[in-house]
């Protein structure tokens, strides 16, 4: 695994540039320093992300020279090295100002510039991969391009007639594909063992939906992601797996998230650190919990009590056991647009396969996913050959895909409209296990894919009420605060969102663009409406 890191890493320091630099990528070695382990160890920052975003003003064998070097005088101040060591803005951050003069979709319309980055240039030193064409980064903390963040932001790109700059993105991924050979999680080289939920097919189609030929444009692209998520290594036999790949009970292939990394998160360091040393009093390796936390990263849900192997317990955490049904709703849709793309092409033979890959995961998600008792589509353990027990609103992906059977789609909407729907909007999972992605927090991206997923089978009533509610919120927190969130309480609207391993962020790209979009979306059904009355 260490061998295939490095190369990634080479590979980066000769093929990613935006300019005719070429710049020097962020060692994996920095992160085994006694420096970094020592600046994470101690919260020298508050937020762990900080540090390994900071700039250095040597090259790292330098640095860790000049500290082991000084370490022990007297008068040494480690907070003072870093500050001396290091520069303390590498990246532009926003200021926000509390105006809630404008209306909310009039603040969104004036954010996209705000939040537009790039091109970028190499700097050296730095952990960010440089990226060749504009982008939206999602706010706060996050100052940098990330995955599925992206495809929600496109969307409202899209509804904001800003085609070119959301073209810019999509073409800044198959970039990344095309260099580094998949999306990471972000654009930092310490993102680059995982990946994130592999919305990308989806960016293009939305890109398709007013230029349909433009699709073909991104087949290379697209066949280096399924086969980032294809790859894998002898899985012979069933309910094994290797990287993203499982085979399960009946011989064929879903996939899992997974990160091939075996250490602490560097820009977690001391969250996975702790954690896993509390594990390994309860006789849990550290290496397997560190590599559950980076999956559970891959997911995009980092954190969740969907990734628990028992109630309560984050050490337990066991995301690489676990089949996601939204994962694979989302390979699903992938095989459909490369055989659609193959012919567009007139290349029959490769379209018919992809699209046969297609119906065999269909009958798969239906067969592991869907739980007939409960009547909702859940995650499934491999290991375990049952489905997990905790509803969560991945189990609405199938509908968004148009996978669920008709009664499938009507018991998951009484689910919906039953447990999960709240005053705000719709809760992530039932579980108030105190993590993020767990009650009573909601989420722009999940509001959109349970949203359309309900409009594909016709529950449009439902779906306005969940828009209705969900923007309802944002404008009330925006009218209090003057921004849009991360992510929203949806059960107590006095109460603004918590939980997880930083402060809930401001800016931000995915709410924005769910919000345009579900705009879009319940004027379009008004204008329907007037029509039809």
């Amino acid at each position: 695994m260490k061998i295939r890191v490095f190369l990634v890493f080479l590979i980066l320091s000769t093929l990613i540039c935006c300019k005719k630099d070429r710049p020097p990528a962020k060692s994996n070695y920095f992160f085994e320093t006694q420096l970094f382990k020592d600046v994470q160890g101690n919260a020298i920052f508050t937020d762990s992300k900080t540090f390994v975003d900071l700039i250095p003003k040597a090259s790292y064998d330098t640095l860790e020279n000049r500290y082991l070097a000084i370490k022990e005088q007297d008068t040494f101040s480690l907070k003072a090295f870093v500050e001396n060591n290091f520069y303390s803005r590498p990246m532009k951050s926003l200021a926000f100002y509390t105006d809630s003069t404008p209306t909310m979709y009039e603040h969104i319309e004036s954010m996209w510039d705000k939040l537009t980055r790039g091109p970028d240039t190499s700097l050296t030193y730095s952990s960010r991969i440089p990226l060749p064409n504009k982008y939206v980064v999602p706010g706060g903390r996050f100052q940098e391009i990330y995955y599925w963040d992206s495809y929600f932001t496109i969307e409202g790109l899209l509804a904001s007639d800003r085609r070119g700059l959301a073209k810019n993105m999509v073409d800044n991924f198959a970039f990344l594909l095309d260099s580094v050979g998949h999306i990471p999680n972000g654009t930092r080289t310490y993102y680059l063992t995982r990946s994130q939920p592999p919305f990308f097919s989806l960016m293009v189609g939305a890109l398709a939906r007013e230029e349909p030929k433009i699709i073909s444009d991104y087949l290379p692209a697209l066949l280096k992601e399924y086969h980032y998520f294809m790859e894998h290594d002898s899985v012979d036999e069933n309910n094994s797996a290797s990287k993203h790949v499982v085979r399960m009970k009946n011989g064929k292939l879903l996939n899992r998230y997974y990160d091939e990394g075996n250490a602490p998160r560097p820009e977690a360091y001391k969250e996975d650190f702790n954690l896993a040393s509390l594990a390994y009093k309860r006789g849990r390796k550290k290496k397997h919990l560190y590599k559950d936390l980076r999956s559970a990263a891959e997911s995009g849900w980092d954190f969740s009590s969907r990734w628990y192997g028992a109630e309560g317990d984050m050490a337990s955490t066991k995301t690489t056991s676990i089949v996601p049904v939204d994962l694979n709703c989302l390979m699903y849709h992938l095989e459909l647009q490369i055989s659609k793309v193959y012919s567009l092409k007139g290349e029959e033979a490769q379209a018919q396969h992809y699209n046969a890959l297609a119906n065999s995961r269909k009958q798969m998600i239906s067969r592991y996913f869907w739980d007939e008792h409960i009547g909702y589509f859940m995650d499934y353990n491999f290991k375990q050959e049952r489905q997990r027990e905790e509803l969560t609103l991945a189990g609405a992906f199938p509908l968004y895909f148009g996978l669920a059977t008709d009664e499938q789609a009507k018991t998951v909407k009484q689910t919906l409209m039953t447990k999960f729907l709240k005053a705000g909007g719709l809760v992530t999972t039932l579980n108030k296990s105190g993590q993020q992605w767990d009650a009573p927090n909601g989420w722009a991206p999940l509001q959109w894919m349970a949203v359309n997923g309900l409009l594909r089978y016709g529950y449009e009533e439902e779906a306005n009420e969940i828009m209705r509610r969900w923007l309802s919120l944002n404008e009330k927190v925006y009218k209090d605060t003057g921004k849009m969130m991360e992510k929203y309480n949806v059960e107590d609207l006095s109460l603004h969102s918590g939980g997880g391993e930083y402060e809930t962020q401001d800016g931000f790209g995915w709410t924005n663009g769910v919000a345009l979009g579900f705009k879009i979306i319940l004027e379009d059904t008004l204008v329907s409406s007037q029509m039809q009355d």
